[in-house]
């Protein structure tokens, strides 16, 4: 089951964070909690979103495929960095990988995929075991469907403007419940995420009210040119 840890570095009041920070360069009380927090809204509002770079969020990633871990290493904005488990360690006997919901609910597919996955692992162990190639180069057989494990620090700027693609009816399936299932994490982090998630992270159509897609899913459809 992939899941999100947060990790207790992250910023517990992003939003009273963002108005301290502002409030230095305007000269104003930061000692008030309070009016911190209603300046750190305003920052928003108005659209001033180099605070959002203040919020730092460290977390865990794990259980999801390195197919969608290598999708998430796209959103590079806010200089973010990460730390992903290597394929040069992997347990091959048993490697744990992401099952795709339209094969799952196909015995056959499923079999068929499950069948395809054990035969990797063999064949990596024996490469290794048997005939004595070096791990690294034995890797080289895993798939993409692979679980990873990774630890990922960026700011608050960053996830929101990946928000509005990742969470798009058109991304990949597995990274809008990575999306999910990141919202959810931080909603339990503090009331202040609980916020900023349910009025901020959203699909690119909720925020210019209609889709900026070629090919759209019709959740909100671009007005007519007519």
């Amino acid at each position: 089951m992939a899941k999100i840890i947060i990790i207790e570095e992250t910023t517990k009041n992003p939003i009273t964070l963002m108005g301290q920070r502002a409030g230095v360069c305007w000269g104003a009380n930061i000692e008030d909690a309070e009016k911190n927090y209603k300046r750190g809204l305003d920052c928003i509002v108005s659209g001033h979103g180099r605070v959002l770079e203040y919020v730092n969020v460290e977390m865990i990633l794990d259980g999801y495929s390195a197919r969608v871990i290598r999708e998430w290493y796209t959103h590079i904005g806010g200089a973010p960095t990460r730390l992903q488990a290597s394929t040069r360690y992997i347990k091959y006997e048993d490697f744990k990988y992401v099952l795709p919901h339209t094969v799952a609910k196909d015995e056959k597919a499923k079999q068929i995929y499950e069948d395809t996955m054990k035969a990797i692992a063999d064949a990596a162990s024996k490469l290794e075991n048997e005939c004595g190639i070096p791990r690294e180069d034995a890797a080289m057989l895993l798939p993409l469907g692979m679980e990873t494990k990774v630890v990922d620090k960026r700011n608050l700027r960053s996830l929101i403007e990946m928000s509005h693609q990742r969470m798009c009816t058109r991304a990949f399936w597995e990274y809008r419940e990575l999306m999910r299932d990141l919202c959810n994490a931080l909603r339990e982090y503090s009331e202040e995420w609980a916020y900023l998630v349910d009025n901020y992270f959203m699909p690119k159509c909720e925020v210019s009210g209609y889709c900026t897609e070629k090919k759209s899913c019709g959740r909100k459809p671009r007005p007519s040119q007519d």
